[in-house]
Parts: structure tokens; C-alpha cells; sequence
């Protein structure tokens, strides 16, 4: 049905200027939505396998920016955010790398680098510093969750994940910008996004839902009520705001209906243990 999307988003792998869309100098995280890591994200939706050979090029660029510390260097001089490290696990856990020993190693640095607010927190302060800097990213914070998902011990629950969880949603309930990069729960985030590439209600949700903590707390649950009430009369999720450079993709067509997308709506509720609500 998508077999479109995914020759457009192959037919791009050489725009940054190297394969697996990345650069010459093995930068994996520009050109965004068109980064190696975003277009591994979104073939990966489209269910295309592990062993595919644009895939496995991209994924092995990823390994190669792993470090032995758990860290994932982005590129060659780029900072090593906990955000960056967690958007590039995420990526390999998708694909089933979860037993590899640069995963392992990634959720020993997750797990060791909290931050004290509950969640991460990275030391980039894009708009001035102010006490609302001082908290954890929920950015951040959502993404290496996403990693930290695949496990289930860290579901069940573990005082970092479960700290973390309740970050978020505390941040349900006080939709301030918080964080040095000001992450906040307005009209944008309120609208379904998909694929999943940015703090979205879609995508807060549904990684949400893989947390005991989480799926019994009311502040999720009018979260989920919300994103309910936002699929269309046969329960399919219906994309709202796809980023604008992926206008052109069937799979995240703005106002139409997702196959990908409701399948990853209804693993919410099979999480939670219903068929639909």
C-alpha cells in the first residue's frame, strides 16, 4: 500500500551528500526530516526489514557512533546530549538490536545520567536560563523512555523510569515550557503527529502506554481521552500535523487516515489491555 513512500524516502539517501542519508563527514542527524536516523525511523513504520541493504548501512552508522561510555556521537564534533544518544537507541531498538552490547551499554548511561528533576535533562540552554531551565527536558526525556520501553523491567517498574514517567506527566498537567529547550504542551503538540519525530501527543501516549506507572494515573488517561477523540468513525487515527517536508508521503497524509499510524494506536490499547477503549 506504501511502497511508494518507501522508494521516495530510498530515492533521497544520497541528499546529505553520502549514503544511508547521511554526510561526508558522518554526520547521521541533519537534514531532518530527510537525517539517517529519521528516514530509518519511518522505513522502519513501513515495515521494512532489518535486513534490508539501506537499512543495514544506516543502522551500522549508528554503531559506529556508538562509545564505549553508552554515549552515540551524532557527528564528528557534535555534542553528546542524552537527547541525541536516546533519538539514535531508539532507532536500533526498533529493529531488534536490543541484546546488542552498544544498547546495553546506552541503558547503563540512561540509567546512571538522570537527571535529579526525574527524566534528562541536556545542558544546551537555547532561550536563557531561568528556573524553568533547571528541570529535566520532557523532550528528552520521552525519547530515551521510548528506549527504555523495549525492556520489560524497566516497565514494570524502576525508580529512574518511573520518575521519569511522572515528569511527564506532571507536564500534562502544568503544559509550561520547561527544560533548557523550553519543551511546553500548547496547540502544536496537542495535534496528531505522525511519524514520530517530535514531543507530540500521539507519540507521548503511546510510549506512555508501555509503563505501569503510567497507563492507572488520570493525567494519562485525559491524554489518551483526548487523543480518543481525535480518530475517525472506523477508529483510525487520522494524521493532523505531518512535518511539512514529508507532505508528498502517503502514510502521514495531512487529514487522512493511517495504516502505520493505527497500528501504533492500537498497540496503546492492547498495552493498556483493551481492544479500542
Amino acid at each position: 500500500m506504501y511502497e511508494a513512500d518507501v522508494e521516495s524516502i530510498l530515492a533521497r539517501r544520497h541528499d546529505n551528500g553520502a549514503d544511508y542519508w547521511s554526510t561526508p563527514d558522518g554526520r547521521i542527524y541533519v537534514g531532518n526530516p530527510y537525517s539517517t536516523l529519521a528516514c530509518l525511523g519511518m522505513l522502519h513504520e513501513l515495515h521494512v526489514a532489518p535486513d534490508h541493504e539501506a537499512v543495514e548501512g544506516g543502522l551500522k552508522l549508528i554503531l559506529n557512533a556508538c562509545r564505549d561510555d553508552g554515549r552515540i556521537r551524532l557527528a564528528p564534533r557534535a555534542p553528546l546530549y542524552p537527547c541525541y544518544t536516546a533519538e539514535a537507541a531508539r532507532i536500533l531498538c526498533r529493529f531488534g538490536l536490543v541484546e546488542h552490547d552498544s544498547i546495553k551499554r546506552t541503558v547503563d548511561y540512561l540509567l546512571t545520567s538522570a537527571h535529579e528533576s526525574g527524566g534528562w535533562r541536556c545542558s544546551f540552554t537555547r532561550f536563557g536560563r531561568g528556573p524553568e531551565t533547571e528541570t529535566a527536558n520532557p523532550g528528552a526525556t520521552l525519547y530515551a523512555l521510548d528506549v527504555l520501553r523495549f525492556f520489560a523491567v524497566y516497565q514494570e517498574g524502576n525508580p529512574i523510569a518511573d520518575q521519569a514517567v511522572e515528569l511527564l506527566l506532571n507536564h500534562w498537567e502544568t503544559r509550561y515550557p520547561t527544560g533548557p529547550c523550553h519543551w511546553g504542551i500548547g496547540t502544536q503538540f496537542l495535534q496528531v503527529e505522525y511519524p514520530f519525530l517530535r514531543y507530540n501527543l500521539f507519540y507521548y501516549v503511546y510510549v506512555l502506554s508501555f509503563f505501569a506507572r503510567a497507563r492507572s494515573d488520570a493525567r494519562f488517561l485525559d491524554a489518551l481521552a483526548l487523543l480518543k477523540g481525535k480518530v475517525n468513525e472506523h477508529d483510525e487515527i487520522v494524521v493532523e500535523k505531518p512535518h511539512r517536508q514529508l507532505k508528498d508521503l502517503r502514510f502521514c497524509a495531512r487529514g487522512e487516515p493511517s495504516e502505520p499510524g493505527t497500528e501504533r494506536y492500537r498497540e496503546i490499547w492492547e498495552n493498556i489491555g483493551t481492544a479500542g477503549g
